[in-house]
């Protein structure tokens, strides 16, 4: 004969105490569906992926405010009619902070001579920005005042039309306000397998 009993219900200690050891395990394995971060990354860095350098002008640091940049490769065309892009953002990093409150940002698409742009924009404990840009030429755009890279095959200005945050990043999706092709020479830089790459 089969005894059909209730568990017991589990005693406030009982519970505190199997908290704190699922919290002990936790680090150790972030993704309990799915694959790990190692397995992630090393699969998406087998897709080659465009390089670009993302400005914006911070009005509010300083009297004549300071430019900021971050080097990205999630950056993607959304949308033809209406023109948008999206660029993903790290949570908390100086980009995202500032892209919260500054709706005017610039992209510039750079070519393969200047993957020393994408290095000092993408290091980390790097110096100030103000210092990052001071060796390196570039206009001011007319709508977002963000620099734009010169010798970059081709610049956007954008405005923020939405923000969504998607895991640790925030999806910047912007409508294009200016487009322009400041040089025609070389082909694009490209990132694949952890490097800088040509193109060929």
């Amino acid at each position: 004969m089969d005894i059909h009993t209730q568990p017991s219900p589990i005693k406030p200690q009982q519970f505190a105490t199997l908290t704190a050891a699922l919290s002990a395990v936790a680090p150790e394995t972030p993704h309990p569906v799915g694959v790990s971060n190692d397995e992630f990354r090393a699969a998406m860095s087998r897709l080659a992926a465009g390089v670009v350098l993302v400005t914006a002008h911070d009005i509010d640091d300083g009297p004549r405010g300071e430019d900021v940049g971050m080097t990205a490769t999630a950056f993607m065309s959304v949308s033809l009619d209406p023109p948008l892009v999206l660029v993903s953002l790290r949570n908390g990093s100086r980009m995202d902070d500032l892209l919260a409150e500054q709706p005017l940002w610039a992209v510039s698409l750079l070519s393969e001579s200047q993957r020393h742009v994408a290095g000092r924009f993408a290091m980390k404990g790097r110096i100030s920005d103000r210092l990052l840009f001071e060796d390196i030429p570039y206009t001011r755009g007319e709508v977002s005042g963000a620099p734009l890279v010169g010798g970059a095959l081709a610049t956007l200005e954008c405005r923020t039309e939405r923000r969504v945050v998607a895991g640790d990043h925030t999806l910047a999706i912007g409508r294009v306000l200016t487009a322009n092709l400041p040089s025609a020479e070389g082909g694009p830089l490209t990132y694949f397998r952890g490097r800088y790459r040509q193109l060929g």
